[in-house]
C-alpha cells in the first residue's frame, strides 16, 4: 500500500509539472517560482527514491528539499504580494531563516544526516505565515492560486507532525513507524490533487481556448 501511496503521489506530481509548465510557456500564465518549485519537489523526490534503493541515506536531501521548498515558495509568495512592508517581510525572513539553518549546519554538521526538528518546522511554519497574509490579502484581492494556499497550509502543517514524529521513530515500532510514512504519502496526493485542481479551474479553460 505504501509504495502504491508513494508512486502514485511522483506520478501526480509529474502531471501537475507538465501542466504548469505548459500554462507557463504559454504567455507565462503560470507562476514561474512555483513551476520552478513543482519541477524542483519532482527532482528530490527522485533523487530521495534512487538513494534510497541504493541503500544509502538519503536524510540528507530531506533537509535539502525543506529548505528549497521554504526559498521557492517564499519567493512565489512573495511575487503574488503588493504591499511592499509584506515584500520586505518575506525576504527578510527568507535571509535570516537561511542564515540561522547555515549557521546550525556549520557548528553541528550532523543535524544534515537526519531529520532536523528545527529545520523543519522553522521552514513550515514560515511559508504557513506567508500562506495567512496571502489569505489576508485575498480578502480585499482577487483570489489567485486560492486553492494552492490551502493545500500548502494543509500539508504543510500535517507534514511537519509527521516529519517530527520521524524524527522520533527511533523509538517507535515498525508499525507506528510504516503508518506516518503511509500518512505522509496519503497527504502528498491530496496535497497534489489540490495543485491539479487550481490548474483545472485557474488555467485549464483558457489554455485550451487559446490553443
Amino acid at each position: 500500500m505504501a509504495d502504491f501511496l508513494i508512486y502514485s503521489s511522483y506520478l501526480i506530481l509529474l502531471i501537475n509539472l507538465i501542466l504548469y509548465s505548459f500554462s507557463f510557456f504559454r504567455k507565462g500564465k503560470a507562476n514561474v517560482f512555483f513551476v520552478s518549485y513543482l519541477f524542483f519537489s519532482f527532482l528530490m523526490q527522485i533523487s530521495m527514491e534512487l538513494i534510497y534503493h541504493l541503500g544509502l541515506n538519503n536524510l540528507f536531501l530531506v533537509n535539502v528539499f525543506f529548505l528549497g521548498q521554504m526559498i521557492l515558495l517564499g519567493l512565489f509568495y512573495d511575487s503574488l504580494f503588493y504591499i511592499k512592508t509584506q515584500k520586505i517581510f518575506v525576504r527578510t525572513t527568507l535571509v535570516i531563516a537561511v542564515l540561522i539553518l547555515a549557521i546550525q549546519f556549520i557548528m553541528d554538521s550532523g543535524q544534515f544526516l537526519k531529520f532536523n526538528l528545527f529545520e523543519i518546522t522553522l521552514t513550515s511554519l514560515l511559508i504557513v505565515v506567508f500562506a495567512l497574509l496571502h489569505f489576508y490579502n485575498m480578502l480585499t484581492e482577487s483570489k489567485k492560486y486560492y486553492y494552492i494556499n490551502i493545500g500548502v497550509v494543509f500539508y504543510l502543517l500535517a507534514s511537519a507532525v509527521l516529519f517530527l514524529i520521524g524524527n522520533l521513530s527511533s523509538g517507535l515500532s515498525n508499525e507506528l513507524k510504516y503508518l506516518s510514512w503511509q500518512l505522509n504519502a496519503f497527504l502528498l496526493i491530496i496535497y497534489y490533487l489540490i495543485i491539479m485542481f487550481e490548474w483545472m479551474k485557474s488555467f485549464a479553460k483558457k489554455d485550451f481556448l487559446e490553443a
